[in-house]
């Protein structure tokens, strides 16, 4: 009886193995996948994963379509003609060639576009041949309803003799214009103003009756923040804004305002054009001149470094109040270029407006025809100068701050004669080294302690007491700005001290170099001139890079030597010529 137990075990447990081997097989095996396989997948097999996935057989294919008649070849290729779209495969087909009619067999070739698009939201199974599908050629009407269904579809598409665009101009060659305003009529006839789209520290431009606006129309009928123009970086194009004025203003006799004409806020930006006139009030009238700035050549070399250097005890570091900069061509007035050091005290705020209204000033001056030529005829600026220093303290409204200003005038007599002169209040000096290395002073110390300084002071009247060092806590007594010190103290001035103008040969290897007093207080004016000629002896082949290389190098030597007040220097190279644009214009601060 035990026996046949362990039989009857032994048995059950081989049925079991044998069950457990059969359905793993099926598992295994998945038969039923032939009973229920979609007509879109089959198993893959080796060869199909040697064959390439559009089809080389152009021949077969046109031969398939061209056997179609007409109407067939239609439902092939617009099902959505018939019907609305039914299978996402149909939304990729793409409609671009025209159907070859019989006579045009001999050049098919040349006209045969072929394409399949598929639609991305379909997978197309690994292995499948997609065959390229004949296609053809619609009318335009039919190609812009393609276009509008891939644009909705977000597919590429590229119509046929489509070329793509030419890209415009991107990046700062775009941005390369140039503004100049003038008033044409009004109580400021002849008052101009200039600038480039590139200098974005000047910008916007503001027009109005009163300071700081960059266009100081001294006008009643013109609000004192009138309106603005801007350069819309998006639009590559000048824009006017009205500012919410009294009077109003017209672009080309049109008015621009706000919609709400009883209200006192900025209007919508309008874009100028080059010729456009401007009407602030009713009588001022401003011309706009607009034009893109070419490549020109600087007929010297001209290097800018600027540094706040020295640490105050404590270990705050000096603000930075010095402003170098240069300008050449000045704006309209081509023969002629501005280099300038402004050195603030009490803020950087009057440095910064004069050395933004000095070239302008000067610009403005040298644009009247009968000036300009006085000053070639006579070789002599002493006038320009002058007036532009009053014009440009008339200007300012800074009470409590004011700055130095030293600036060079140069203007070309032909490609390889210049003339230089200089005008300066403060104690930023310039110096100028012309034939066998002899050394020009250009400019006049104003510090209080200087004797041609005290000489002036006691003139006035009111002479300085012995040991006096100081008048009024200044250590200076001309200077731009401080009007409050000025109405306390009438010995304070701005009339600028002029240099006699001196003859520059390219031939003579002359050079230019102006500082402020953070230089000067640690090194003279010979061994300055030391190192300038250092540097000609190393890097004279550098070409454009020399002049920077000398600014920066004397710069270093300042540092090295631990001047205590900001430093800044224009090194001006009249044996060079650099390469550069019209908006030859840089400024440092």
């Amino acid at each position: 009886m035990a026996m046949v137990m362990a039989e009857s075990i032994v048995g059950l447990v081989v049925i079991l193995m044998l069950v457990l081997i059969i359905l793993f097989i099926l598992l295994a095996c998945r038969p039923w996948r032939f009973f229920f396989s979609s007509p879109q997948h089959r198993q893959i097999k080796v060869g199909d994963l040697e064959r390439p996935l559009i089809s080389d057989d152009i021949g077969s294919v046109q031969s398939q379509v061209n056997d179609l008649p007409t109407n067939q070849l239609l439902e092939v290729l617009h099902p959505q003609a018939e019907e609305n779209i039914s299978s996402p495969r149909t939304q990729g087909l793409a409609c671009k060639q025209k159907l070859p009619s019989t006579d045009e067999h001999s050049n098919q070739g040349a006209n045969l576009v072929l394409d399949v698009i598929s639609d991305p939201s379909e997978d197309v199974p690994v292995g499948h041949t997609i065959k390229r599908t004949l296609v053809a050629k619609c009318p335009v009407e039919e190609r812009k309803h393609v276009k509008r269904e891939r644009t909705n579809n977000q597919l590429p598409f590229i119509a046929e003799n489509d070329s793509p665009q030419e890209p415009g101009l991107t990046g700062i060659e775009a941005q390369r214009s140039s503004l100049s305003l003038e008033v044409i009529s009004g109580p400021s006839c002849g008052l101009r103003c200039s600038l480039l789209s590139t200098n974005t520290a000047k910008l916007p431009v503001t027009l109005g009756r009163v300071s700081p606006s960059d266009l100081l129309v001294k006008d009643s009928e013109v609000s004192g923040k009138h309106a603005l123009i801007n350069w819309n970086t998006n639009k590559l194009k000048w824009e006017l804004v009205d500012m919410g004025s009294l009077n109003g203003t017209l672009l080309n006799s049109q008015a621009v305002q706000h919609p709400d004409s009883g209200s006192r806020h900025k209007s919508e930006p309008f874009e100028l054009a080059s010729g456009d006139i401007i009407t602030l009030g009713t009588t001022s009238k401003v011309s706009v001149e607009i034009s893109p700035l070419v490549e020109c050549q600087i007929p010297f070399g001209v290097g800018i470094a600027s540094d706040s250097m020295a640490l105050r005890r404590g270990g705050r570091k000096l603000p930075m109040e010095d402003v170098c900069y240069y300008q050449w061509p000045l704006p309209g007035v081509e023969q002629f270029g501005l280099f300038g050091i402004c050195d603030g005290h009490g803020g950087a705020e009057a440095s910064k407006a004069a050395s933004k209204i000095l070239p302008e000033m000067v610009a403005n001056i040298l644009s009247v025809s009968e000036k300009r030529q006085k000053v070639l005829s006579l070789c002599d600026a002493s006038d320009v100068l002058r007036d532009a220093f009053c014009q440009t303290e008339a200007s300012m409204n800074h009470q409590y701050e004011g700055c130095t200003a030293t600036v060079l005038l140069v203007w070309a007599h032909g490609p390889e004669d210049f003339f230089a002169q200089c005008a300066n209040v403060g104690d930023s000096a310039c110096f100028v080294s012309s034939i066998g290395g002899k050394q020009i002073k250009m400019t006049e110390d104003h510090r209080i302690t200087n004797k041609s300084e005290r000489i002036r002071l006691n003139e006035t009247g009111e002479p300085l007491r012995d040991g006096e060092t100081r008048l009024c806590g200044m250590n200076l007594a001309r200077m731009l700005g401080d009007k409050f010190l000025k109405e306390q103290d009438l010995r304070f001035t701005s009339e600028p001290y002029i240099s006699q103008v001196v003859h520059i040969e390219k031939a003579s290897k002359a050079f230019a170099l102006l500082a402020s007093d953070g230089l000067w207080d640690v090194i003279s004016i010979k061994k300055a001139m030391q190192l300038v000629f250092q540097m000609r002896d190393n890097y004279s082949a550098d070409g454009d890079n020399f002049a920077e290389k000398v600014a920066n190098f004397i710069l270093d030597e300042a540092r090295s030597l631990r001047t205590k007040d900001n430093t800044s220097i224009i090194f001006v190279d009249f044996a060079t010529t650099s390469t550069s644009r019209t908006d030859s214009c840089k400024s440092c601060s």
